[in-house]
């Protein structure tokens, strides 16, 4: 553990994590890791930094370079830019390796090493560091050198074959799940890392990979297939393996259902204030009623078109029937439930001249009953270059001493 200030106080307070990554998936993995607390040094390019300054629906924002897919997923830490292919630039990456727990990248492989910075130059420069590099592919393989974004690895590896319906074909998931998902492997890889080199000293270099990281999150689809010979298909709103269980008309929308147990499904009837599917033998057993879906779903719908959403999922929620509604994402973010979760933190200013509050989303979990939070907003280009350049220089003089 560095001597370095965390900016929270959380479970990775004290550990320096040195940024290299850029877009989505390294920098969501390195907000993860502010959220626990750890310190965050974004080392950006020349002129635009992180692309994702550009990106996002605001077009204001994107050209102050402070887009929105960058303010996201990028609060908490501190920027410096630095090009690494100038000399002087090269020798302050050394020293903040020298004082860091981690080094997070997501160059394709190969590119760190030509820059100088390869896995065995930075346990020179810092022993016991934690290297953690995010691929598409891997470090090693056939595909290893093949670019790849967020939808290219949903098309690779299954996620849009079974996603969709007979009808539709294979579509996309309607956020970068792959993305998401390599960043969440890649923090909790760090923090184990951390933690076993709290026992032993030892360093650790992490090949993350966006393929293994969305395949591993096929566990049910995949098992299918490995170990029951069944080529999985898609199967749009509905539940694979039960039913009633996925989404249906009510009189001003949709609801999902997933009464996937016998008591579950007869809990549903009850609510509903229909009997006669319980006894009718189309639906007797779970597999008959995975036989006759359609035919139930059909009876479920004729009387749900009776009331509404909302009135429906009060009724369910008192019988204890697994059920909700489908919300937009605006629907989802001003729940009341979100807000009793203090899922989402506000900064009282964008950082950039707007005149608007900044809100973003903390972390999947409490720590103690708390939301993980960062103290600071999504930094500006190269903001704290100062600063860090000041630390390092009263570390170097310590050291001197």
């Amino acid at each position: 553990m560095t001597n370095a200030t965390s900016h929270s106080d959380g479970l990775l307070a004290g550990y320096r994590i040195v940024d290299l990554s850029s877009m989505l998936a390294g920098p969501f993995c390195g907000y993860q890791l502010a959220l626990m607390g750890a310190e965050v040094i974004k080392v950006e390019a020349p002129e635009d930094g992180d692309l994702a300054r550009l990106f996002g629906a605001d077009a204001d924002l994107g050209q102050q370079r402070m887009g929105a897919s960058f303010l996201a997923q990028n609060a908490g830490k501190s920027s410096i830019v630095l090009n690494l292919k100038d000399k002087n630039d090269r020798a302050i990456l050394s020293d903040l390796v020298a004082t860091a727990d981690v080094v997070l990248e997501n160059y394709r492989p190969g590119v760190m090493t030509r820059l100088g910075f390869g896995y065995d130059v930075l346990q020179t420069l810092r022993p016991g560091i934690v290297y953690c590099a995010i691929t598409g592919f891997g470090a090693t393989g056939p595909l290893s050198q093949r670019p790849a974004y967020d939808q290219i690895i949903q098309g690779f590896w299954g996620v849009m074959d079974i996603t969709g319906t007979p009808e539709s074909g294979p579509l996309r998931a309607g956020f970068p799940i792959c993305d998401i998902l390599g960043g969440l492997h890649g923090a909790y890889a760090i923090a184990a890392a951390l933690a076993r080199r709290e026992q032993t000293g030892e360093g650790a270099r992490l090949d993350v990979s966006l393929m293994e990281s969305t395949m591993s999150a096929l566990a049910w689809a995949a098992s299918n297939y490995l170990i029951a010979g069944k080529d999985p298909s898609r199967f749009g709103n509905d539940n694979t393996a039960a039913s009633p269980s996925g989404t249906f008309r009510t009189a001003d929308g949709m609801i999902n259902i997933a009464a996937n147990k016998q008591q579950q499904y007869e809990a549903l009837c009850h609510a509903i204030k229909r009997d006669d599917p319980i006894s009718d033998a189309r639906f007797a057993l779970r597999r008959d009623r995975l036989t006759n879906r359609a035919e139930l779903k059909a009876e479920i719908e004729h009387t749900l078109a009776t009331r509404g959403t909302a009135e429906w999922d009060t009724i369910f929620a008192a019988a204890s029937v697994p059920a909700g509604p489908v919300l937009s994402v605006p629907q989802a973010l001003s729940h009341p439930h979100i807000a009793a979760r203090d899922f989402v933190q506000q900064f009282d200013d964008m950082p950039v001249p707007s005149g608007r509050p900044l809100s973003i989303l903390r972390g999947g979990f409490q720590v103690d009953g708390k939301s993980p939070k960062v103290d600071r907003p999504p930094p500006h280009l190269d903001a704290q270059r100062d600063e860090i350049l000041a630390d390092l220089a009263r570390r170097q003089k310590r050291v001197a001493e």
